[in-house]
């Protein structure tokens, strides 16, 4: 897959990183020039130096032959400038963009924009659903049906543990899906057997996190 990064803040930096290391091909595009030439020495040819909203820049970043446009720089008119030229002037097919004001989110979503990530928004609801930072971590919101995309890493202590997960009582419309055990993770079925240390990725309706947590964590009403 290639995929072009807009934006070389430490949201576009981490993700260029993270994208390499699992051997996808990224271009980074950064529009500040001591910004750049710093970034060169850790990624070489990797990074571009101009402004993503220019339609000279995307081309020049393989744009036409890109699969996925994310565009994360600090600025929501840029982001959303960026994933509409990617969209009508290249055709890719998948953009996302970051969102700094959740009121941006219905625009960009009526103008095309696949995904948006708004770290705002799900920092408030975490705040709103109480659930312990420590516990249930949100991943990402999945805009499509308000769900989301949650980890949470078992205890000794926790009532999911040693048992297989069709005998949990989770909540309604919740699944756990990824079971991360050391090195290894596969796909979690009826008769996975959940162990203390296991890291466990779920989707769930925004409403149900906080019943989530006490059926995997607590057992009981968390503690307020």
């Amino acid at each position: 897959m290639y995929i072009i990064v807009a934006g070389a803040g430490k949201v576009g930096y981490y993700l260029t990183k993270a994208l390499r290391a699992a051997g996808q091909e990224v271009t980074l595009i950064e529009k500040l020039r001591k910004r750049y030439d710093l970034l060169v020495e850790t990624f070489g040819d990797s990074v571009i130096l101009g402004d993503a909203c220019e339609v000279s820049t995307l081309e020049l970043a393989g744009a036409a032959r890109a699969d996925l446009v994310a565009a994360v720089t600090g600025d929501d008119e840029d982001n959303l400038v960026i994933c509409q030229m990617a969209k009508r002037k290249f055709k890719v097919k998948r953009v996302i963009a970051r969102i700094n004001n959740p009121k941006n989110e219905v625009t960009f979503n009526l103008l095309g924009v696949d995904e948006t990530v708004s770290s705002t928004k799900l920092i408030y609801s975490l705040i709103e659903q109480e659930v312990e930072i420590a516990d249930v971590i949100p991943i990402t919101a999945l805009r499509r049906g308000h769900l989301e995309l949650v980890e949470v890493t078992l205890t000794a202590e926790s009532p999911a543990a040693n048992r297989r997960v069709r005998d949990l009582a989770l909540p309604p419309n919740c699944m756990l899906a990824i079971l991360v055990r050391g090195e290894t993770a596969e796909i979690i079925d009826g008769n996975t057997v959940l162990l203390p240390g296991d890291l466990i990725v779920a989707i769930t309706p925004a409403s149900c996190v906080q019943a989530l947590s006490e059926a995997l964590l607590s057992g009981g009403v968390p503690a307020r």
